[in-house]
């Protein structure tokens, strides 16, 4: 297995020649706008995949695929005779997929955004199902020793709770037996 970091440094090696090969030109009339975005390097350096991205229609990505397809033994030798190792790596171009990727983001980001402005919309005129604190309020318990001087009682207020008296409910009864 081979140091990961000379893998690395191949694989950037690999990108600049590539690179430098396709900015000088290719005489295929099908090659558009081509971006090396990436070079990926096998452990054991016998394998080199390079990714792509084309600017243009899905037709120029087509015929791009195409030509570089056609380029790879030309790519192949250009990049053996620029590096430094024994054996040459085979060569394989993938298209990039981050384009298309970073469209699908958007849109998913464009349809979430969409929808939290629905329910943001939702919440404003949203009322509650009931009243407004649904929460038991505990109850006050009047003191056997506080005077009561107001007898009237409105009708919003709740009549004051009987006071404890410590006897259960059985004890008053007679007995059934």
């Amino acid at each position: 297995m081979v140091d990961p970091a000379r893998a690395r440094k191949m694989a950037d090696r690999i990108k600049v020649i590539v690179a430098k090969r396709l900015e000088r030109g290719i005489r295929d009339p099908r090659l558009g706008f081509v971006t090396i975005t990436d070079v990926k390097v096998t452990g054991d350096l016998q394998h080199a995949s390079v990714f792509y991205t084309v600017y243009g229609s899905d037709e120029e990505r087509k015929d791009s695929a195409a030509a570089l397809k056609a380029a790879t033994g030309m790519m192949r030798s250009e990049v053996g005779k620029n590096i430094t190792a024994r054996l040459t790596p085979s060569i394989e171009f993938i298209a990039d997929g981050i384009p298309e990727n970073a469209a699908l983001i958007d849109d998913l980001l464009r349809e979430a955004r969409e929808r939290d402005t629905q329910v943001e919309e939702m919440a404003r005129a949203a009322v509650y199902a009931g009243d407004e604190d649904p929460y038991v309020k505990p109850r006050e318990w009047a003191d056997e020793d506080d005077d009561v001087e107001d007898d009237d009682t409105d009708e919003d207020e709740a009549p004051a709770a009987p006071a404890r008296t410590g006897r259960h409910v059985a004890d008053t009864e007679p007995d059934a037996q």
